[in-house]
């Protein structure tokens, strides 16, 4: 991210999902001067929470991304108003029952308004395979085609060996629900030798640990231990260990 500014232009499918995946990165970005715009797919209504965030999660959840946002210093926020999918992408309306055509080509009206430089979205696996990840996925690809200058293609992700061997470990530990398969783990993110791009964001930790506890209806769930829960409940030297690199595929 050295040399002159440039526009990077973030797509992720829920609140809470930039801070998880790209937080580091889009803080890093801010602070280097240059210009990050998040575009964020769906509501989130359908997100998993405690009761206390039951009523009107959709406005909760807009307003726990606002705060995240400033936290990371993005400079354009846009929603795409799609309703969340659901685990199982049944949710009538929903990102993941859309036109991932039609998807696209607000996705590349975006980024040619910005005329981005770097356009991110997921892995073709989607991370853990939800279904509006793997939408995201798909609608990326087809902006990037569809763009008018065309950005540099980037996928967030993850390394997929070091959280299959969790995943598999906290199986046979009985840590995990009795109906959960480890074994979606083993095709879920990327394999570590596909990964071209590591970036060093321990210096924006602060900025990324705001991120995550913005997010504040997604840390509780009654019954489920909640990812983003964990996380800002680590202490700071793991939290460097666990999150201060953020990973990435290049696409040609």
């Amino acid at each position: 991210m050295t040399g002159p500014s440039r526009t990077l232009v973030f797509v992720h499918a829920h609140p809470d999902d930039e801070a998880l995946l790209t937080a580091g990165t889009m803080a890093r970005a801010a602070a280097e001067g240059h210009r990050v715009v998040l575009v964020v797919a769906t509501d989130g209504a359908a997100g998993l929470t405690s009761s206390d965030y039951a009523t009107d999660l959709a406005s909760t959840r807009a307003a726990e991304l606002e705060r995240s946002t400033r936290a990371l210093g993005v400079a354009r926020t846009v929603s795409l108003g799609y309703a969340d999918s659901g685990l199982h992408g049944d949710v009538a309306g929903g990102l993941a029952q859309a036109s991932a055509f039609a998807v696209a080509r607000t996705i590349a009206s975006v980024a040619d308004e910005e005329d981005a430089d770097v356009l991110v979205g997921y892995d073709p696996s989607g991370g853990y395979g939800h279904p509006d990840h793997l939408q995201v996925h798909r609608a990326v690809r087809a902006a990037a085609v569809l763009c008018r200058r065309s950005p540099r293609l980037f996928e967030a992700t993850l390394p997929r060996e070091p959280i299959a061997r969790t995943v598999h470990l906290a199986a046979r530990l009985r840590l995990t629900p009795a109906e959960f398969d480890p074994a979606e783990f083993d095709v879920a993110w990327t394999p570590r030798e596909q990964i071209t791009h590591r970036v060093d964001v321990r210096d924006h930790l602060a900025a990324k640990d705001a991120s995550l506890r913005a997010h504040a209806s997604q840390a509780a769930a009654y019954g489920t231990v909640r990812t983003l829960g964990v996380l800002t409940r680590l202490p700071r030297p793991i939290q460097a260990l666990l999150l201060g690199t953020e990973y990435y595929v290049a696409v040609r």
